[in-house]
């Protein structure tokens, strides 16, 4: 699953995560794609009566996706632009001024948003030619001069509203900050309560690395920076940082809260309801916990208590808020990429071997899955999307180490594949059909590690024209797979060999960074999107150099509108290379992959192979084999081994 692209998926049952109450995108009878949108014109309307009230009134009212941690999920609670749009995709952003609604999204969505979105509102399809971006629309839009532009400063970042005041204000107009947002006092009583789930430590054995010493490592980043504080703001920072796991957030073991270090304590910001003595026990003397509503007061101390050590500094990420920096002062803050994102990326030993076996067990489940799948569709068997999607988190749900989805089945038949983020509709959903292709995306967290693995299967005769271009798409996966490149390179430059092979058949993507990537980082029992790393188009993976202990997809796909998709997927880990020269003695890495689960061989066109290639696929299977196998057996799931054994004889 690709974040790159951004998605929103279907909740469905979990042993510990939240519910995500959220409209889905509805898969009509025949796999046509519909959507019933929500009446907004009420919202709207008290959107604007409040716009009127703010002082001297505004002009317009931004309401991002994100909530004030710059999550790429959200809680409940936080789903404000879905509420006041209607459109539940999650990457957009709606602008709603006196007279006009627009709602901003990438081509992941633009069907999704087209049926979700109703008469008030005009879908603004951003990558396409002569579209602007949100931030083009504010300047380019003929406000009057003196014009006031709102925007809740807890869900902007700081550098975003830096840029954006700025080109405002060579328009005559200004960026507001409106610290009590308005689609909230719209939304009124019926906004969901925050989560407030249990917190628990994460221990040592599966975390490899103790919170004390990664706040030892954290404070020499404050020596580096002559920085006396730092303020975490992002969920799976703070839960790495202090080895504490909860699930306040879907699909991902998150709780509410911030942090703030120093060089000698730490504070924590959280609800202190979600916690008990073992949490006490774990964080030790060093750690204080305070309420979660008291950061920006705490931040007020801070700035006024003495410094003898001479630093004036306190670090914020590049991803903090508007409304942390402001409370700092520009003076009397830095602003820098993570530290803590940096150090979580690199994988230690213990993470490493705990992605290994859960890799293991999920391939396990999902050979059970598959096996039982194709059986029941060879008896005739009518099941929906929906349907087989909860029995593959029942086949999940019983591995050792469990603890819920890491994000919603992506569960699609014919057409719908080719809806990239696509999410079946529980009460109405297609039928997976024997003579389609299906592709399912699929992911679990378990206490060692975080799993994400697509699958493009046909049950029954594939067309020529479905071989040709899966095998496309393998022969990109196996270029990712194998490649070798020297230290220093980004996901960047090499995502154009996932593209090669689909480029000579005239198939594919352009490189344009709007469309879907290669790759993703993936979060170790944490959010199965984690950055900095990444593999795709967008520019901002150039600043990123792989580095050894990275785990990220490699997940090349092909989508045929209206007709299939198809994606590969494996979650990889970045190691050494040996090679037989060291230019530079730079260093040379490559990829070990860790997803273990068949790839469809009946889609495979041999011809199309390189021997290099079809050795891999040769390689590949063997590697499922031996690892997979023996737990199937001792499942005694006769069934699930015997389809292991079929589907991974060498082609």
């Amino acid at each position: 699953m690709f974040r790159a692209s951004i998605t929103l998926r279907k909740p469905i049952h979990q042993v510990l995560f939240l519910k995500s109450k959220i409209t889905h995108l509805s898969t009509m009878g025949g796999g046509d794609i519909g959507q019933m949108a929500v009446d907004t014109s009420a919202r709207i309307t008290a959107l604007r009566h409040l716009m009127r009230k703010v002082e001297n009134e505004l002009h317009a009212y931004i309401i991002p996706t994100d909530d004030q941690h710059a999550s790429e999920y959200v809680a409940d609670c936080d789903a404000r632009r879905a509420y006041i749009s209607g459109f539940t995709g999650s990457a957009g952003v709606a602008i709603v001024s006196l007279d006009q609604a627009n709602l901003f999204t990438d081509g992941r969505y633009f069907l999704q948003a087209s049926q979700q979105l109703d008469s008030n509102w005009h879908l603004q399809k951003q990558g396409l030619k002569d579209v602007p971006t949100w931030q083009e629309y504010l300047e380019k839009v003929e406000f009057s001069d003196g014009a006031r532009i709102g925007v809740d400063p807890t869900l902007i970042s700081a550098s975003e509203a830096k840029s954006l005041s700025g080109k405002l204000g060579g328009k005559g107009m200004k960026l507001v900050p409106i610290m009590k947002n308005l689609v909230d006092q719209v939304w009124g009583s019926s906004r969901p309560p925050r989560p407030a789930s249990k917190i628990y430590p994460l221990d040592i054995k599966y975390t490899g690395q103790s919170s004390t010493d990664k706040l030892t490592a954290i404070r020499k980043e404050l020596e580096k920076h002559n920085a006396f504080a730092i303020v975490v703001n992002m969920l799976d920072e703070v839960a790495w940082l202090f080895n504490l796991r909860a699930s306040d957030i879907a699909f991902n073991p998150v709780f509410f809260a911030y942090a703030i270090v120093t060089k000698t304590h730490a504070t924590l910001f959280l609800n202190e309801n979600q916690i008990d003595g073992d949490v006490l026990v774990h964080l030790g003397p060093h750690v204080s916990l305070r309420p979660y509503d008291e950061i920006f007061s705490h931040i007020e101390e801070l700035r006024a208590m003495p410094n003898d050590d001479g630093d004036s500094k306190i670090l914020l990420s590049k991803q903090a808020s508007w409304a942390l920096l402001k409370a700092i002062g520009e003076d009397g803050a830095a602003v820098v990429s993570s530290p803590i994102a940096d150090a979580k990326a690199i994988k230690n030993a213990v993470e490493i071997e705990g992605f290994r076996q859960c890799h293991i067990r999920d391939g396990a489940a999902l050979a059970q899955y598959f096996s039982w799948l194709e059986e029941q569709l060879n008896n005739g068997a009518q099941l929906t999307e929906s349907q087989v999607a909860d029995k593959l988190e029942s086949f999940r749900s019983k591995l050792d180490s469990f603890k819920g989805l890491s994000f919603p089945t992506i569960s699609s038949t014919g057409p719908n594949g080719a809806i990239i983020h696509y999410a079946p509709d529980p009460n109405n959903s297609a039928i997976v059909r024997k003579d389609q292709l299906y592709l399912c995306d699929s992911g679990g967290q378990y206490f060692d590690g975080t799993t994400d693995v697509t699958r493009t299967w046909h049950f029954g005769t594939p067309t020529t024209r479905e071989i040709r271009a899966f095998t496309r798409v393998l022969q990109g996966h196996i270029a990712i797979d194998t490649t070798i490149f020297p230290e220093g390179t980004s996901g960047f430059l090499i995502d154009v060999f996932a593209r090669r092979a689909l480029w000579q058949d005239g198939l594919g993507e352009p490189f344009d960074g709007e469309q879907h990537g290669t790759g993703h980082g993936v979060g170790h029992f944490l959010n199965v999107h984690e950055g900095p790393q990444g593999i795709g188009t967008r520019i901002a993976y150039n600043d990123i150099s792989l580095k050894v202990g990275m785990t990220l997809s490699n997940e090349p796909g092909y989508y045929a509108d209206n007709e299939f998709g198809i994606r590969i997927e494996n979650v990889c880990i970045v190691k050494k290379a040996e090679t037989p020269n060291h230019f530079e003695d730079r260093g040379y890495l490559t990829f070990e992959h860790l997803t273990m689960c068949p790839i469809d061989s009946k889609l495979v066109d041999v011809e199309l192979l390189t021997k290099g290639e079809r050795d891999w696929l040769n390689n590949y299977h063997a590697e499922v084999i031996q690892k997979v196998k023996p737990l199937l057996v001792s499942f005694g799931d006769t069934r699930a081994v015997a389809w292991l054994e079929r589907e991974c004889q060498p082609i």
